[in-house]
């Protein structure tokens, strides 16, 4: 098939489709993944915008336009083992020489220069048609729908039963806001996790797409019927989603006017983007697109004051007694700058829950079957079962995702996993592949907000015990790490989640495609990656991070 056909067949836009099976069409398997998870990240079944190329969060690209994006593909195409590919904001702009087990494809996106990083200074540059908006794992080509952060947002709730309400949220409302590419999730971990779920959105769209993935169990668009609904399921302790079409600031002032007080309150909107990410209250949709092209510094305005108000209601319900932290899209900062003084007075969900998990290595491992074939995703999922009969969380969650996660895309998996468990995993999957137990490569990586890829003040690296909050240099030696070691692709990001200027991000992948140099980059990489958490937060005083670190003699020698 030549670069011509593959095109039609493969990415006539906006009709992306990764290619299935086990049959080449780059030079190795080496380019054929990075190639395979490039064109999933925009499949419709994945991606929130093909025809902008926009796989999640309102302006997270794959890659710069389309004239870009095949041009990517051609190269992808023509690589050879001895040179890597350099993207930069979504767009190949070179071929250097390299080696067999050095990182085939170097990406770095939406990176300013930091008195320059905001969004006035990256509009216009996107405008000129010099950069893109990468997110995190939008620009990083391994996005894998909704269920790349279910099983975060599952511990994240869990960790929150755990915490408050005795480990049981049966009879416990959830409620949030946000149902896109982050918040689609939100639905199906909350009643996962055993609560009743009350989501919000605006776009009624974003809402159809969770109910035909299955992450949501029924839409309404009325505030009364989805109050009954959910406080119904409450009182029954049913574990089921309700999605809202309203505006989210509107359903909470209903709530507090009605008394409802929900047990745990959060919020994944778009908040990270004022412009083309959240909708101001007091407007349509279409108004919002309208205004956003007519007026965008009247859109910025009114959206900073309905994030305010927003934040100002999640702080009454908050009073009332709800369990109430951010959920890492930095709504708090944007509604202080919209001017409620008190925004930062309920806390991230990393301080409050995640972080002892970071302390120990662990994070979003995530994997995808080069096949296509789900088959290949059930015989890794009882892999590691046996493999880890002593981790019944694993287990447990596993178990849960097989009944109820519906793939999107190629067929992926995530489950957080620690130190010595992400080499361990990773050389059982090459082994697989090896043995013909699956029927194509694998793919392994995970999200940026891992344990030690991330400065993010306002996120993952919130209220750091030394006061390290924003310091990049782990990331960046996160990085060094990973394309040392020998990913097969490695990422370097700017503001993914959290919006310009707020956040500094790395990602890998690797590939397992049963061959003894793959298993060789594989216990570099997957003993690196979750070595810079522990490394990280060791540093900062964490007695757990050290506990860790001497468990697995990972010290200095000094």
């Amino acid at each position: 098939m030549n670069f011509s056909e593959f095109i039609e067949v493969y990415a006539s836009h906006p009709n992306y489709r990764a290619p299935r099976g086990n049959q080449l069409h780059a030079k190795s398997w080496q380019t054929e993944a990075p190639l395979r998870m490039l064109l999933n990240n925009l499949d419709s079944e994945v991606a929130e915008n093909p025809e902008e190329l926009v796989v999640y969060g309102g302006t997270g690209q794959a890659a710069r336009n389309k004239e870009a994006l095949q041009q990517i593909i051609k190269e992808l195409l023509l690589l050879d083992e001895n040179h890597s590919l350099l993207i930069q904001s979504g767009k190949a702009v070179g071929i250097v020489r390299t080696h067999p087990e050095a990182p085939r494809v170097l990406i770095a996106n939406s990176n300013l220069v930091p008195a320059w990083a905001n969004w006035e200074h990256f509009e216009k540059l996107k405008q000129d048609g010099l950069m893109m908006y990468g997110q995190m794992t939008a620009g990083s080509w391994i996005y894998i729908g909704s269920q790349g952060i279910l099983q975060g947002t599952y511990e994240t709730f869990m960790a929150c039963g755990k915490k408050y309400f005795n480990n049981d949220l049966k009879h416990k409302l959830l409620v949030s806001g946000g149902m896109g590419g982050m918040g689609g999730a939100q639905p199906l971990a909350a009643t996962m996790a055993g609560a009743t779920f009350l989501g919000v959105d605006i776009d009624p769209e974003r809402i159809r797409k969770r109910l035909h993935s299955g992450y949501i169990d029924q839409i309404v668009f009325t505030y009364r019927e989805a109050a009954d609904l959910a406080l119904q399921a409450q009182e029954k302790g049913e574990a089921i989603s309700i999605g809202l079409v309203a505006d989210i600031g509107d359903t909470l002032q209903n709530l507090l006017n009605d008394g409802i007080v929900p047990d745990i309150l959060t919020d994944q909107t778009s908040a990270h983007d004022p412009l083309h990410g959240y909708v101001p209250n007091g407007i349509s949709l279409e108004e919002a697109f309208s205004l956003r092209k007519a007026d965008p510094n009247k859109y910025r305005e009114l959206s900073m004051k309905s994030m305010a108000r927003h934040v100002g209601l999640m702080l009454e319900l908050q009073k009332l007694g709800s369990i109430t932290f951010d959920y890492g899209n930095n709504l708090r900062e944007m509604a202080k700058q919209g001017g409620e003084t008190n925004a930062y007075d309920y806390d991230g969900f990393t301080p409050k829950f995640i972080r002892p998990l970071f302390c120990e290595g662990k994070g979003p491992f995530r994997w995808a079957a080069l096949s296509g074939d789900p088959n290949d995703i059930y015989a890794t999922d009882q892999a590691l079962i046996e493999a880890f009969p002593e981790n019944k969380e694993m287990i447990n969650w596993l178990k849960k995702a097989r009944e109820r996660v519906s793939f999107q895309g190629l067929p992926a998996r995530i489950c957080w996993l620690g130190m010595g468990e992400r080499e361990k995993a990773g050389l059982l999957f090459n082994d697989l592949v090896k043995s013909g137990k699956v029927k194509a490569p694998l793919v392994i990586g995970r999200d940026h907000l891992d344990c030690g890829s991330v400065a993010s003040p306002n996120r993952e690296t919130e209220k750091m015990k030394d006061g390290s909050d924003a310091v990049s240099d782990w990331p960046l030696l996160n990085l060094m790490s990973n394309t040392a070691g020998g990913a097969t692709w490695v990422s370097f990001h700017h503001g993914g989640g959290v919006g310009m200027g707020y956040s500094q991000h790395a990602g890998m992948v690797v590939l397992a495609d049963g061959t003894d140099r793959a298993a060789e980059c594989i216990r570099r990489v997957l003993y690196n990656d979750p070595a810079m958490g522990i490394f990280r937060h060791h540093d900062a005083g964490y007695e757990i991070a050290t506990d860790t670190l001497n468990h697995f003699g990972m010290g200095l020698s000094i």
